[in-house]
């Protein structure tokens, strides 16, 4: 049997896997500036890269946003477009090994997905994602290199951007220690640096994309979260994440490879 090929179009990134025999073999991104261009760039480098031709190929399996730009099919090969919230669920699922959890995937925006065996329902989202990072970041710094931004956000201080609790209280408030943020930006400083603000934007990226699965979970009845996407990669979400886990008894997973789960969630739809 040949390979299974996953390809997701997003708003800035396209991101291709290949499942043979249930398991992934080989991973690539490309940015996506044209949607058509980037996916067949994506297509080309991975079998270049892998050393395969096209007859190596059993199916396509298309999802994104920029999906609904490839009408034609590839090649001739035979192909089929993937509800995303599906391929979201699946591929979350897959790269965890949990049967049910609350999948975040975080991208140009956020979805919160609930998957539980083959069931899938999308719960919401929010807006607030690697755009936010980004266009802040690009207005404030003029920086639109998301490995940039992350170098000077290594260099920042919460302390001259956001209010703690502690700044406000001489006593912890419920569960929360005197370090927890009541306010982004609510103490920002005249002497807060550049890397002071970047820290502070991807902080507060974090902590709502948490929080609102923390409410997802809630509502669900499931204390596991699955985090995917590009900003995954981001080194200090790991631990802006620990401290809510800490706050609110929820267990955040960040498997390898989550920046392509919605690419392997699509290629385990294949027919």
């Amino acid at each position: 049997m040949g390979y299974f090929i996953g390809i997701d179009i997003g708003g800035s990134t396209t991101k291709i896997v290949g499942l043979k025999d249930g398991k992934i073999s080989g991973c690539l991104k490309v940015k996506a500036g044209d949607q058509i261009t980037s996916a067949y760039g994506a297509f080309g480098k991975f079998l270049s890269e892998n050393g395969l031709g096209l007859d190596s190929v059993e199916q396509i399996m298309f999802t994104g946003v920029g999906a609904t730009f490839i009408s034609d099919g590839m090649y001739h090969l035979p192909t089929k477009r993937v509800d995303e919230i599906r391929a979201i669920g699946y591929g979350g699922q897959f790269l965890s090994g949990l049967n049910r959890a609350i999948i975040v995937s975080m991208g140009t925006g956020t979805a919160f997905v609930h998957v539980c065996g083959r069931e899938v329902k999308h719960l919401g989202g929010t807006g607030i994602g690697g755009g936010t990072l980004l266009g802040l970041s690009n207005k404030i710094f003029n920086i639109r290199n998301f490995d940039n931004i992350v170098e000077l956000a290594s260099q920042g201080n919460l302390a001259n951007v956001d209010l703690a609790v502690g700044d406000i209280s001489k006593e912890v408030i419920s569960s929360m220690p005197m370090d927890t943020t009541a306010s982004n930006f609510g103490k920002i400083s005249d002497v807060a640096s550049n890397a002071d603000i970047a820290l502070g934007i991807l902080n507060m990226v974090f902590q709502t994309i948490g929080m609102f699965a923390v409410f997802a979970s809630r509502y669900d009845h499931t204390n596991d979260v699955v985090l995917t996407g590009n900003l995954t990669t981001i080194a200090q979400a790991r631990a802006i994440f620990d401290n809510l886990e800490k706050m609110y008894d929820i267990h955040y997973v960040i498997p390898p490879s989550a920046e392509y789960a919605t690419a392997i969630g699509a290629a385990l739809c294949h027919d």
